[in-house]
């Protein structure tokens, strides 16, 4: 039997690494998860699979947040299934590495069209819902530390996470009205697949000699001194997803294990 004050969750990008951690952790404080990921990406429905084994309703949402249409149906689906939509994460995301001077146009926009506009697209169509249905809502995004300090060997990636701040900033001013807060997240090093590829590009001529020279090196200059969790990850937001964060807003939160201070 489903309470019918029971809250959905929608995460994007939540396959693998801290979306999927996200969305699990959303079931276990209680909430109704959809989850989505691009298409053909089969740990999505063993996501919602897992989700539904811990007593709360799932099911997966295949699409392409950079594109406008997909996110309208995706969200008309969730409202559709599960009766409403109270959180959006939006997860989703790329990272392609490469110096400033090598970056091309076509890589600038693919980021910026996943990345930014994606968010973009999250916010004002879960807004859209939430005013809708009268009681509010948290929106949540995922920033970056790069989106707070810049790093040339990601140049788009950090265009894509300041963004991501801007449209987080401007949402929470526009929509607060409405009882909605609308937040980001700020990771820094994070053991995910992303820190694979970290490693990978820092790598030099000589890969095998230190395969995790790079991410070792940044761990090393925190004060924590190793990389985060996608399970630390999804502390903090489902910390911003609940009703007792409700006087916060506009806010990019770091959670970088002390890379610097803000």
């Amino acid at each position: 039997m489903v309470s019918a004050t029971t809250k959905v969750a929608l995460v994007t990008g939540a396959a693998r690494g801290i979306g999927r951690a996200v969305a699990l952790r959303l079931a276990e404080d209680g909430f109704d998860v959809a989850v989505n990921d691009l298409p053909n990406s089969p740990q999505l429905d063993e996501l919602a699979r897992e989700i539904e084994k811990r007593g709360r309703r799932s099911f997966a949402v295949p699409a392409d947040v950079s594109l406008e249409e997909e996110v309208v149906k995706t969200i008309e689906q969730v409202v559709q299934r599960l009766g409403s939509l109270d959180v959006m994460v939006a997860n989703a995301g790329i990272v392609i590495y490469h110096s400033f001077m090598e970056m091309t146009v076509e890589t600038f926009d693919r980021v910026m069209a996943i990345n930014a506009r994606g968010t973009m697209l999250c916010y004002k169509y879960a807004a859209k819902q939430m005013i809708a249905q009268g009681r509010g809502g948290r929106i949540i995004g995922a920033a970056s530390v790069v989106g707070k300090q810049g790093s040339g060997i990601v140049s788009a990636y950090c265009a894509s996470k300041f963004a991501i701040r801007g449209l987080t900033q401007a949402a929470a001013q526009e929509f607060g009205k409405y009882g909605i807060t609308v937040n980001a997240y700020a990771p820094g090093l994070i053991d995910t697949r992303m820190l694979t590829e970290l490693d990978i590009a820092m790598a030099g001529p000589n890969p095998d000699s230190n395969p995790k020279a790079g991410s070792t090196a940044i761990a090393a200059s925190t004060p924590i001194s190793r990389p985060g969790t996608p399970e630390e990850i999804a502390g903090l937001v489902s910390y911003l997803a609940s009703d007792i964060s409700g006087f916060i807003t506009g806010q990019s939160v770091s959670i970088n294990g002390g890379f610097f201070f803000d």
